[in-house]
């Protein structure tokens, strides 16, 4: 089932330069560049370095299957992988998602608004590091998640720490570039909390914790429950129906 939206989100080029140049050397400058010069700094370093206390304690919140969102060069697949945590990343970067597998995660190159292993089935999504802003359009990507989840099952998302709604046309760009002519303006939004529950709550989330941490601030929020006679959800059967691109350990996932 298709949300509201979903055929006008239009998809930025992050597998070219500068993005995935940045994951490759792994730190910026890189900012997304709104039309009138505003520049939003994007914490290269952070995500490809290791997952750090803040992240520590968001990723202790999750439960059974996590699909994470937008997972960049992958360090929170990588962590929760290490803890024995069935876990499964998607980016619409190759270069991001090449650089979760040499982490030993598992990942897909793929949007969220694609196809996806498992719908209905997860127990855990993430959007962590700025990615409740994808697409654009918050209503539009809050009822696409509720559609992977279970039913009861789990969102934790990162907000700007300040009450921001705000949605813009804006570009990748990497400090030397002064307009970022030579990259496609894409659909992007900024929440702060207070904006992310007005969202949530038209599509049946139910906030259940909200905390801030080194700075940053984070929301979890549960779809509605199922009826107490709906089946159990078989956590370990949401990826186990994909064909692996190649085997290796862990979960089997396919890339198309």
């Amino acid at each position: 089932m298709r949300g509201p939206g979903q055929d006008t989100i239009r998809r930025p080029d992050w597998s070219s330069d500068p993005y995935a140049d940045a994951l490759r050397s792994g730190r910026g400058p890189l900012f997304l560049r709104r039309g009138d010069g505003w520049l939003l700094p994007l914490e290269v370093e952070r995500w490809c370095a290791r997952a750090d206390a803040v992240d520590l304690e968001a990723l202790e919140r999750c439960e059974g299957t996590v699909l994470d969102v937008g997972c960049g060069p992958g360090r929170l697949v990588a962590e929760l992988a290490a803890r024995g945590r069935p876990v499964l990343g998607i980016d619409i970067s190759r270069a991001a998602v090449a650089h979760t597998r040499r982490l030993g995660g598992q990942a897909l190159t793929r949007s969220v608004f694609e196809p996806l292993p498992g719908e209905g089935r997860w127990d855990t999504t993430l959007l962590l590091d700025g990615n409740i802003g994808i697409g654009g359009d918050p209503s539009a990507l809050l009822h696409r998640t509720a559609e992977l989840l279970r039913p009861g099952g789990l969102l934790i998302a990162e907000t700007v720490p300040m009450d921001v709604d705000e949605r813009a046309e804006v570009r990748l760009v990497n400090g030397v570039e002064t307009g970022g002519e030579g990259e496609s303006a894409f659909p992007w939004a900024r929440l702060g909390t207070p904006a992310l529950l007005r969202y949530a709550r038209p599509h049946g989330w139910r906030p259940c914790a909200q905390w801030s941490a080194g700075g940053r601030s984070f929301v979890a929020l549960r779809t509605r429950s199922a009826s107490s006679s709906a089946e159990p959800p078989k956590s370990r059967a949401v990826i186990s129906n994909q064909r692996p691109r190649k085997p290796s350990a862990g979960l089997p996932v396919a890339d198309v």
